[in-house]
C-alpha cells in the first residue's frame, strides 16, 4: 500500500457521536489519534478509553484526549466535526495551529461548511458527507447504529488521498464529481427528518410509521429540492423529485432506531445546527423567491424551543 493511504496522527476536533465514531475507527486501525471535545469525554477517554458500542462490534480503543485545540499540533490529518455554530472561532484559533499540509475535512452538516472555513481562517478545508448514525449514551461511549461512509470530491490528488486515508482505517469513502450536488442531497435528508424527530422527540422509525409525519417530510423535501434547483444545484442522484421522497424514506429506514443530532441536542438543551439546515433552506429561498413554508415553519419552531432553554 502506498505511503500515501496512512495517517501519521489524526486529531478530531470536535469528538461527538461523528467524531467520536471515525476517530474510534483510526484508533481501533491502529492510526495515533487525539480526541479533541468537552471535559467529560476527556476524562472518560483518559480513565477507561474509548469504547464503540457497533451493531457490527463492539471495540474499547485508547486514543489521547485533550480539552485543547492545540492538541491538533502535528497532525496530518483532522476530522473537524465542531457545531456549525462553532465553525467560524474554532477554524480561526486552528489555522495557527496546524501544519501547512495538513488535510482538513468537514464532516459538518450544512453544504457550506467548508467554504466558511475557508473564508474566515484561510484554511483550504475539503467538504465531505458524512452517512452514521450514531449517538453518545453515556461520555466515552460511542453507540453506532448504521453506516458509517463518507464522500469527498471532486477528484483529485488531495480527495485522492483523504479517500485512501479513510479506506485503509476500514471506512467507505466514495469520491463524487458532483460534491455540491452530494452535499445538497444530505441537505435535503436532514431538513426532511431531523426536526420532526426533534420536534416530535421520534425516531426515524417512528417517522415513516406515521402519515401525517410522511407527508410533512415530503412537503419539505420538494422544497429543499425547489430551492436547489433555484440556485443552479443539481443534489447528487435525484434527478426525479420522487427518487427525493423515496430516499429520504430509506435513510430513515436504514437509521430508524435513531434520533437524529437536532433531537439528541434539544434533549440536552443545547443549541442545534438548524440555521445551517431548514433555516439555511428558508433563507436562500426567500433570497431566489422560492416559498418555504414548511421548512421555514420546522426552522421557527426548533428556534423558539432552543429559546425556552436560554441558549
Amino acid at each position: 500500500m502506498r505511503e500515501s493511504s496512512h495517517a501519521s496522527k489524526v486529531a478530531v476536533v470536535g469528538a461527538g457521536a461523528v467524531g467520536g465514531y471515525f476517530g474510534g475507527m483510526f484508533a481501533r486501525a491502529g492510526v495515533p489519534v487525539v480526541l479533541i471535545g468537552r471535559p467529560a469525554l476527556v476524562k472518560a477517554v483518559q480513565h477507561s478509553g474509548l469504547r464503540i458500542d457497533s451493531f457490527q462490534f463492539q471495540n474499547t480503543v485508547h486514543p489521547e484526549a485533550s480539552t485543547e485545540l492545540a492538541a491538533a499540533a502535528g497532525a496530518n490529518v483532522v476530522l473537524f466535526c465542531v457545531k456549525t455554530t462553532d465553525t467560524a472561532s474554532v477554524a480561526k484559533e486552528l489555522a495557527g495551529i496546524l501544519p501547512r499540509d495538513a488535510l482538513v475535512v468537514s464532516m459538518q452538516n450544512g453544504v457550506s461548511n467548508a467554504e466558511d472555513i475557508r473564508t474566515v481562517s484561510g484554511i483550504d478545508a475539503l467538504p465531505a458527507v458524512v452517512y452514521v448514525a450514531a449517538s453518545v449514551p453515556t461520555p466515552g461511549t460511542v453507540k453506532h447504529l448504521g453506516r458509517g461512509d463518507i464522500v469527498v470530491g471532486p477528484k483529485n490528488e488531495r480527495t485522492e488521498k483523504i479517500a485512501e486515508i479513510f479506506e485503509a482505517a476500514g471506512i467507505p469513502c466514495r469520491i463524487s464529481e458532483n460534491i455540491q450536488g452530494e452535499l445538497w442531497t444530505k441537505l435535503i435528508w436532514n431538513c426532511a427528518l431531523n426536526a420532526v424527530s426533534a420536534l416530535g422527540r421520534v425516531t426515524y422509525g417512528e417517522i415513516i410509521e406515521s402519515e401525517d409525519a410522511r407527508k410533512v417530510v415530503e412537503a419539505a423535501v420538494y422544497e429543499t429540492l425547489r430551492v436547489a434547483h433555484a440556485k443552479g444545484i443539481q443534489p447528487a442522484g435525484l434527478e426525479d423529485p420522487q427518487a427525493a421522497i423515496a430516499g429520504s424514506f430509506k435513510i430513515a429506514e436504514q437509521m430508524k432506531g435513531t434520533r437524529s443530532s437536532t433531537a439528541q441536542d434539544l434533549a440536552r438543551d443545547k443549541r442545534t445546527e438548524i440555521d445551517s439546515l431548514n433555516g439555511y433552506v428558508a433563507s436562500l429561498g426567500e433570497k431566489l423567491g422560492v416559498p418555504t413554508p414548511v421548512n421555514h415553519t420546522l426552522y421557527t419552531l426548533v428556534k423558539l424551543y432552543e429559546r425556552g432553554f436560554g441558549t
